[in-house]
């Protein structure tokens, strides 16, 4: 049988649907790992919520008790100072993160897309390669078929011409 005549090309394009689904592969691992930043980051962040709300909590609670006017201020200016700017901080992170996610799920969905264009390219491929062996192994039969038929013209042909030379 024939080679097929984009043998070349069918195997750059096999190449090319490994390589997306690699690339697919690793874009999916770095979404998982910036996920996985993100919960860190939001835990973080929660604790220092927590710390937050337990110091409002225990200032709420002196303030229930009497107390002065010095520790009232001491307070109010760590809460605001000290915990409601590291909350600021966690909650930037946090937002800084979700915008990363946000990117690594646009590169995951941008690989699944290029993957399954390959991954169509080949099939369609596959598909004309599989036409192209019918195509040969119906011509094939057919010179086969016309061979015969000639070997069969040229047998009788010989048989009358023996008759008639015998006859």
């Amino acid at each position: 049988m024939a080679k097929y005549p984009l043998e070349q090309i069918a195997q750059i394009k096999q190449k090319r649907l490994e390589e997306a689904e690699k690339l697919l592969k690793e874009k999916k691992r770095l979404l998982d790992v910036e996920v996985e930043k993100l919960k860190k980051a939001e835990e973080k962040r929660d604790t220092v919520k927590k710390h937050r709300a337990d110091k409002i909590r225990k200032f709420m609670e002196e303030m229930d008790e009497g107390t002065t006017s010095t520790k009232i201020a001491t307070h109010e200016r760590y809460i605001k100072k000290v915990v409601d700017e590291e909350l600021k901080v966690e909650e930037k992170k946090v937002s800084e993160q979700v915008k990363v996610v946000k990117k690594a799920e646009e590169d995951v969905n941008n690989a699944r897309k290029d993957h399954l264009k390959k991954n169509q390219e080949v099939e369609k491929l596959q598909l004309h390669k599989a036409e192209w062996k019918k195509e040969i192994l119906l011509e094939e039969g057919k010179i086969e078929a016309g061979e015969a038929d000639e070997m069969g013209s040229n047998t009788h042909a010989l048989k009358k011409r023996s008759r008639h030379k015998g006859g």
